[in-house]
């Protein structure tokens, strides 16, 4: 069963929401168009930093949460 990963699919709604290429989001993030696309396909292992540069376009942050339930 795959693993759910709510934060590329936040980022892919938000963008849609938006109007934005993944180009567009890149580049006013200030990051590689290849960070956004490996976001958005959900790749596990991104980096943090660069990955907080995009939520905060979108008034988002990293932070702890409750895991759920089983």
């Amino acid at each position: 069963m795959k693993e759910k990963n709510t934060i590329s699919e936040f980022i892919k709604k938000e963008r849609k929401a938006a109007k934005l290429t993944q180009k567009e989001l890149a580049l006013k993030a200030g990051v590689g168009l290849r960070f956004i696309r490996d976001l958005e396909q959900g790749k596990t292992t991104l980096r943090t930093d660069t990955l907080s540069k995009v939520l905060k376009l979108f008034g988002k942050m990293i932070g702890p949460v409750d895991m759920p339930e089983e």
